[in-house]
């Protein structure tokens, strides 16, 4: 789907929504909406208040909140908390759904990859009385950066404790 096309499908599904919960259709919610659906990878709060700033509107952290909270409800966005972050990360639900999150433990990192032959695996399976809606995976462990450190660190320990070693 082109990128128009999910703009327009997430507005149909915003006034889908707003409507039948007799909402008001506020400028704040579609600004806010516009940015949620150029996303293209995990963001916070912070980065939508600075997009829709650069655009000229000024809009308080509770109003992006609320708005992100309503587009959870509604299917336009997925909530993440990701590792042992304690804010919340949003996604476009068409780009989280099927997606493994690999997350780094050390520096908290978040790298999305898409792994067809995983996710058809768990979303073929059969629960009791349960419907899955979507799915994603959460991967931890240790980003190639961190791991890149670790080395360097372990190795200058090392070169410490054996110059120590010899005086």
């Amino acid at each position: 789907m082109t990128d128009d096309k999910q703009k327009l499908a997430a507005k149909n599904m915003l006034d889908t929504y707003l409507k039948a919960h007799r909402l008001r259709r506020t400028p704040e919610r579609y600004v806010v909406l516009d940015k949620v659906s150029e996303a293209t990878r995990p963001f916070g709060v912070d980065e939508i208040m600075q997009a829709v700033a650069e655009e000229g509107f000024l809009l308080s952290r509770t109003t992006v909140y609320s708005t992100l909270a309503l587009f959870v409800k509604c299917g336009i966005a997925r909530m993440h908390r990701f590792g042992t972050s304690r804010s919340a990360k949003y996604e476009r639900a068409s780009i989280a759904d099927g997606l493994i999150h690999l997350i780094c433990s050390q520096c908290g990192k978040v790298k999305e990859v898409k792994d067809p032959a995983l996710m058809a695996s768990v979303n073929n399976r059969s629960y009791s009385a349960f419907h899955p809606a979507h799915s994603c995976l959460y991967v931890y462990g240790t980003c190639s950066t961190c791991s890149r450190k670790n080395r360097k660190t372990r190795k200058s320990e090392k070169t410490t404790h054996n110059t120590n070693k010899k005086k």
